[in-house]
């Protein structure tokens, strides 16, 4: 069954990239050992690193040899990492006893990793902060890909990075600043490494202090949306706060390649990308609209209702998730208006969920040429982003990416309302794990968490969030009968 693809290489990979998580827990313990954190908490961490390392060190030494990757084994590295990445978090949670039950355990370690931020636990500030540093450590390797990081500092993978940063960089485009992968790789993570330690000295000038500035940091680069607190960023009641993280979440949405060139000078770079003017229209516009409806309804003062209606749009749009009000008793229009905004999410080769804005943007241009074609049948119309005209195969995958989306996305809330009659909560619960957003309506609100949820519907929305992170096809290849065939 295992003999199409290159096992032994996929298997050494998957070793390194747990030894690498391993160290991430030893950090951690460090972190439960400076706060003075329980025993249990502390033991939590340190016997999951064991664990994790010997595994990672056994697999790691029985595939020794040299590396080679196909394009399908980059699938099956970038997949069944994922898997295994997700099963070793889980292990801090349930060896402290913070969660008791597998399937939950497994639901916010993959919630971490995917950056989706949907969680099984409450009462945060009660938690130690060892663990609550290592969720949050989740949403910081997920963000720019921790297979991504391992091409980074792997020196000897060569040519076969390509293949692991095709399967897990997000977004239809896959720029390359460098012409070793590796290099690319590296930029990347010292972009992404420059914005969080920003991101952290500003809200430790707004009076956060460095753990809860950390962890907000990061749940923000990654788009994620775990916090230290029960109620999100709400907690802090800081109108600076919430302005730092608007404009760093506005940040983690856009093409991470346009933040290098910018920081290399470029600045020009934004203003003539045409996926970043769509998505600054759309993210601009979803904003105020969202504030004048709850202005309307919900808000005496028009300050707190454009405090409200830019944070929750910036941070549904982007996928972040963080929450400063309870979006769920908004007016319906607000409401419908954030779940059209989960199917967004972020720009092609950012750290933000969702369909991308680069798909959307040429779905629409497609239905356009549509309807001038049915009006003129002799016109040629060709679609193009910015001045390139795309090449019909181009667009054919974008169209067939985004069906493919809209009938999982239906298949899994018909099976979502197996386990909860409230379709509100079905639906939401579906694309906010599949868009990596988080909190959504109903049960699953954003004052509310995923824990009164059967196991099996955590574990089907722990596979939507593996879905939406690696964007449908690197999971759906593995899982087709003719991947394993020779």
């Amino acid at each position: 069954m295992f003999t199409s693809m290159n096992t032994r290489s996929v298997a050494h990979l998957i070793a390194f990239m747990l030894m690498v998580i391993a160290a991430a827990m030893l950090l951690c313990m460090g972190v439960a050992w400076l706060y003075d954190d329980p025993d249990r908490a502390r033991r939590a961490l340190g016997f999951s690193a064991a664990i994790v390392f010997s595994i990672g060190a056994v697999l790691w030494i029985t595939t020794r040899g040299p590396i080679e990757l196909s394009r399908r084994d980059g699938f099956g590295i970038v997949t069944f990492g994922w898997v295994a990445a997700a099963t070793a978090g889980a292990l801090p949670y349930l060896l402290s006893g913070v969660i008791r039950q597998p399937a939950s355990a497994l639901f916010e370690s993959m919630s971490g990793l995917t950056t989706t931020g949907a969680s099984v636990l409450t009462n945060l500030e009660a938690l130690p902060r060892g663990i609550l540093f290592w969720r949050s450590l989740t949403h910081f390797f997920g963000g720019m890909g921790v297979l991504i990081l391992c091409v980074a500092i792997i020196p000897f993978l060569g040519i076969g990075g390509m293949q692991i940063y095709r399967a897990e960089m997000p977004g239809p485009s896959k720029d390359r600043l460098a012409p070793r992968i590796a290099t690319t790789a590296k930029l990347l993570w010292g972009v992404y490494v420059l914005l969080c330690a920003a991101q952290t000295g500003l809200l430790m000038l707004g009076g956060l202090s460095l753990f809860d500035a950390l962890c907000h940091a990061f749940g923000t680069m990654a788009t994620g949306g775990f916090s230290t607190r029960t109620d999100s960023v709400g907690a802090f009641n800081s109108g600076y706060v919430e302005v730092v993280t608007i404009v760093f979440m506005f940040l983690a949405g856009v093409n991470f390649t346009l933040h290098y060139r910018a920081l290399t000078g470029n600045w020009r770079g934004y203003g003539r990308d045409p996926e970043f003017r769509f998505y600054a229209a759309i993210c601009l516009s979803a904003c105020l609209l969202l504030s004048w409806i709850v202005w309307r309804s919900v808000y005496a003062s028009p300050v707190q209702a454009l405090r409200a209606g830019f944070f929750q749009g910036v941070s549904i749009l982007t996928t972040t998730g963080f929450a400063t009000e309870d979006f769920d008793r908004w007016p319906a229009s607000a409401r419908i208006l954030l779940v059209l905004l989960m199917f967004f999410g972020g720009c092609a080769g950012s750290t933000g969920g969702g369909i991308k804005h680069l798909r959307i943007m040429v779905v629409l241009k497609q239905a356009l040429r549509e309807i001038i074609v049915f009006m003129r049948p002799q016109a040629v119309v060709k679609i193009k982003v910015g001045r390139q005209a795309l090449p019909s195969a181009a667009v054919s995958n974008i169209s067939a990416f985004f069906l493919l989306f809209l009938l999982l996305f239906a298949v899994n809330t018909l099976l979502m309302t197996l386990f909860t009659p409230d379709l509100p909560t079905a639906l939401s619960s579906v694309i906010a794990t599949m868009g990596n957003i988080g909190p959504g309506l109903g049960l699953v609100g954003p004052t509310l968490t995923y824990a009164d949820l059967p196991e099996a519907a955590k574990m089907l929305l722990s596979f939507c969030m593996l879905l939406g992170r690696l964007e449908l096809y690197t999971v759906l290849i593995v899982l087709l009968p003719g991947f394993w065939r020779r």
